[in-house]
């Protein structure tokens, strides 16, 4: 449908916006990418948690959509030769056919986005970060998950609970309470329940850490419980592998943590009991340090780079030497954490910090 006359036409919203922005990255990566392209399109997912899930997300619908191919078998057999011919103007987005089939897999995510998240579907929504990356998700029930980098985790509602696996990494649950829905998170074979609050989950290489920050959870045995919950989704179902006896259930209260070895006893093949520590607020803090969103830079000139940290702090920095200027950044930082960055300048020898007062930093080439 036409817009009135006079009116302009509607803008795209944001989410359709990175959705085409994504769309077009994977076109031009799919075309090849040079080394600087490849770095721009890191920066690009890294500069907000919206851009790298768009990316995962429409990947995984590229991936949906390839059975497509065989929706028409006579056209593999007779092929429309256009459509195989060479361009005689190279697209440096990809070939035609590929961009617009992204281009129909961003719309379809911007279309389907709200369903897929419907708390009766019992299709899991994965989400995953890059290394040094960071995504904040606000689940359909209020819930917000967050993830550190280099996570993995697939999210599946039901109408009786709410389920997440925590495939690789660590995340942050910060819960909304609903007592007739449970919260159910599974790590490496240990389940964590909550019904409103706030914890922790760390998936180890040899271990799995449960830290609580507000609220009570209980940690159990994952795989003898999940057999035994009904409406449980299909994907989350794991076998138990014969009859045993679970560990009993611990619970957890605000500033305590919970390890579980991820080593099972050889006699029962049941997890050993969680190691269980009161911790101080301060050992809580730093445990959280990595949430919140990176700046992320990559042979960034050091102007760009406080250009960056100066919109997002009182604490000013100020370049006295015109030639830093040029000089290239590298590493994924805190916005909020000046401190680190200038420390970071200080030790490669290139730079001092002169600190003149309280909310201003001034950099030099060190002599």
């Amino acid at each position: 449908m036409k817009p009135p006359s006079g009116s302009p036409p509607p803008r795209p919203s944001d989410d359709e916006s990175i959705a085409a922005t994504a769309a077009a990255w994977l076109a031009q990566r799919d075309d090849a990418f040079t080394a600087a392209e490849a770095a721009a399109f890191e920066c690009w997912r890294a500069a907000d948690p919206r851009h790298d899930a768009a990316v995962v997300r429409l990947e995984n619908t590229w991936v949906a959509l390839q059975p497509l191919r065989d929706f028409r078998p006579s056209a593999a057999r007779h092929p429309d030769r256009d459509l195989l011919a060479a361009c005689s103007r190279p697209n440096r987005l990809g070939s035609p056919l590929r961009t617009a089939a992204l281009a129909l897999a961003a719309a379809l995510i911007v279309a389907v986005g709200l369903w897929v998240f419907r708390p009766t579907s019992s299709t899991s929504v994965h989400y995953a970060t890059t290394a040094g990356g960071y995504q904040r998700v606000v689940l359909n029930d209020g819930s917000v998950l967050e993830l550190n980098g280099d996570t993995v985790a697939d999210v599946a509602f039901q109408p009786t609970e709410r389920w997440v696996r925590l495939l690789r990494g660590e995340a942050h649950f910060t819960v909304a309470k609903n007592t007739s829905r449970p919260f159910w998170v599974e790590a490496g074979g240990v389940a964590v329940r909550a019904v409103g609050t706030a914890f922790n989950v760390r998936l180890g290489a040899r271990d799995i850490e449960v830290l609580v920050t507000e609220g009570k959870v209980s940690v159990s045995e994952a795989n003898p419980l999940i057999a035994a919950v009904r409406n449980t989704p299909a994907e989350f179902t794991a076998t138990t592998g014969g009859a045993r006896t679970p560990v009993p259930d611990t619970f957890l209260v605000a500033n305590e943590r919970a390890v579980v070895s991820k080593v099972r006893a050889a006699t029962s093949g049941a997890l050993t009991a969680p190691v269980v520590e009161r911790v101080a607020p301060e050992v809580v803090r730093d445990a959280l340090a990595w949430q919140g969103p990176r700046l992320v830079f990559v042979d960034t000139p050091l102007a760009e780079v406080i250009a960056q940290f100066n919109r997002r702090n009182s604490v000013q920095l100020v370049l006295a030497d015109a030639e830093l200027a040029t000089l290239p950044v590298g590493g994924s930082f805190r916005p909020e954490n000046v401190e680190a960055f200038v420390r970071l300048l200080e030790s490669g020898g290139d730079v001092s910090v002169e600190r003149a007062d309280a909310s201003r930093l001034v950099l030099r080439r060190a002599k």
